[in-house]
């Protein structure tokens, strides 16, 4: 055990650490990190071992487990820098490093173990923070690290994971829609920090607090008996609880005496009141509204004339598929002082229905931020409807079982009744054996008939007799999509041959009333069926909870 007093240079762990001498490293360590920490110098040892690991020549990468100081003794003896993305901050709170070839990622890790500090319980009372750092011995906690060395460390043989090798390049690089500052793309739909990151007091995302309308431009308010004779510069909503909601007073409605009482009633004892006077900086909550729901909408949506509220709404002109452009949405609500809310994308909706609203929070929106939304909003609309065609339908059913009458059919009805809810017309159905031979004849057969959507039951799970899919592919059947995260449908399948579609229902719809077909139907009549990535995504909500009474589609099911 070393002792306690002085020691001499000749009991201290080692002479160097990388080119320095340890005095001349402390020294270089007072200049890079501001004082001589003890981690700074402990860390010194310890990339040094590392290094002695590592043959000559070899091009290497480095990782710290923690933030504090270990990092800058990687900076200060290795090429490694944080900067230059060679150096990587794993903050485990672990003391160690590691240090690896950058092709390989064969390496060392040295890291301070707890069972090797006993003959050192200066530094282990800093390493635990057993004693505050004011009653902390500084000399004599410098005086058992340079003992020590890395000798109260381990060194372990590593293999980087796969994933963690290579450079960390930036990606694309793109504005974002709320700060116009460049910022990579894998980030989000904007930057860190327009979603909340930033460390900046009075900030929010990338604006300042007055860009968001807390301040906005100067308004006249005046007490609710001073109104009489002006006029409001908002709609005023009175609410009815488990009643009512609604407007009560109008923008630009000029206010009586007999309108006193009744603003005071809703809780309005000052209001604001138009002027004259106008800021080019600043947009009206009704002008914005007007803006946004114009360039919100695309095909079959109709926008509503007047906001009401400060809202402007989005409605079905006719019947058809909703489809939302989710990533855009993210980024438009994502610039602060405006948002948009949506009915889910695929949805059936009727002429009439609204599907979206939109509006500016703060009475007033900076205009450079309304900029920015329809900055967001220009690559092309954000709300559309899609046309469901009525194609002309085929349906194969297959099945040994059926074709030998040994069970009666039970799936021309079922599928029937789905596709003709769609005013889609039956060409053609037929019954034919599990024979990939005759499952492609029928297949050509109906293609003949003028098919345009042909749909195949059955024969897709995974007994030996179940051929329908290659039967699909002799016909022709090209883009095979088999399998998706849908419950009950698991064994859906999707293809086309040319322009005709091809859906392949699983054996599960003739049970349960709701199956993955009402999902995937309505999307292949609207020319937009599934890829193999849209089928993916349809595993989030894509559990149906067999409910005893059906509400579907007004339930999670495929949302």
């Amino acid at each position: 055990m070393p002792s306690t007093g002085e020691s001499s240079s000749s009991s201290y762990a080692s002479s160097l650490i990388g080119p320095y001498t340890v005095d001349e490293f402390i020294d270089a360590a007072t200049r890079f990190h501001g004082y001589a920490a003890p981690g700074l110098i402990l860390g010194g040892f310890m990339v040094h071992e590392a290094k002695s690991h590592i043959p000559e020549g070899v091009l290497f990468d480095a990782i710290s487990e923690t933030a504090w100081c270990l990092p800058d003794a990687v900076q200060m003896l290795t090429p490694c820098t944080v900067g230059n993305g060679w150096l990587r901050i794993f903050n485990l709170g672990l003391y160690a490093v590691s240090l690896f070839d950058k092709h390989t990622g064969k390496g060392v890790r040295v890291a301070v173990e707890t069972p090797l500090l006993e003959p050192y319980p200066t530094i282990r009372e800093w390493l635990f923070k057993l004693k505050p750092k004011r009653e902390q011995d500084s000399d004599r906690l410098r005086e058992e690290i340079r003992m020590a060395g890395a000798s109260i460390c381990s060194v372990t043989p590593i293999t980087i994971r796969p994933e963690f090798m290579g450079g960390r390049g930036k990606g694309t690089i793109v504005p974002c829609p709320s700060c116009s500052q460049a910022y990579p793309a894998r980030d989000g739909a904007v930057c860190r920090s327009c979603k909340g990151e930033s460390p900046y007091e009075g900030w929010i995302g990338g604006h300042d607090r007055r860009e968001l309308g807390f301040d906005g431009p100067k308004l006249q308010v005046v007490s609710a008996q001073e109104a009489v004779g002006s006029k409001a510069l908002h709609d005023m909503t009175s609410i009815e609880p488990g009643i009512s909601k609604d407007a009560a007073f109008y923008r630009g409605q000029q206010l009586d005496v007999g309108d006193v009482c009744r603003l005071q009633r809703m809780g309005r004892y000052d209001i604001y009141v138009e002027t004259e006077q106008t800021d080019p900086n600043w947009v009206h909550e009704d002008d914005v509204a007007r803006l946004l729901g114009k360039a919100l909408a695309g095909d079959g949506i109709n926008v509503s004339d007047e906001p009401r509220e400060g809202k402007i709404t989005l409605t079905a002109a006719q019947n058809g598929l909703l489809t939302i452009d989710e990533n855009t949405l993210k980024s438009f609500n994502s610039i602060p002082g405006v948002m948009c809310a949506t009915r889910h994308s695929f949805s059936l909706v009727t002429k009439g229905q609204q599907v979206a609203a939109t509006r500016a929070i703060p009475l007033y929106l900076a205009r450079h931020i309304l900029d920015d939304a329809l900055d967001v909003l220009s690559a092309g609309p954000l709300v559309q409807l899609k046309t469901l065609h009525q194609k002309k339908v085929g349906i194969l059913v297959t099945g040994t079982e059926v074709f030998q009458g040994l069970i009666e059919d039970k799936f021309i009805p079922i599928i029937t009744a789905k596709v003709e809810a769609f005013d889609c017309p039956i060409v053609g159905t037929d019954i034919v054996p599990d024979d990939r031979n005759k499952i492609s004849a029928a297949v050509r057969t109906l293609l003949a008939q003028g098919a345009e959507l042909i749909i195949t039951t059955a024969g897709l799970s995974v007994d030996p007799g179940d051929v329908t899919r290659q039967g699909l592919a002799d016909a022709g059947v090209e883009n095979m999509r088999y399998g998706a995260p849908i419950l009950p449908g698991a064994m859906t399948l999707l293809a086309n041959v040319g322009d005709v579609d091809i859906i392949g229902v699983p054996a599960c719809a003739l049970y349960f009333k709701t199956t993955s077909l009402d999902i995937v139907l309505p999307r292949v009549l609207a020319g937009l069926s599934p890829s193999r990535l849209e089928l993916a995504e349809l595993g989030h909500g894509g559990l149906c909870m067999q409910c005893k009474r059906c509400t579907y589609p007004k339930c999670p099911f495929g949302k």
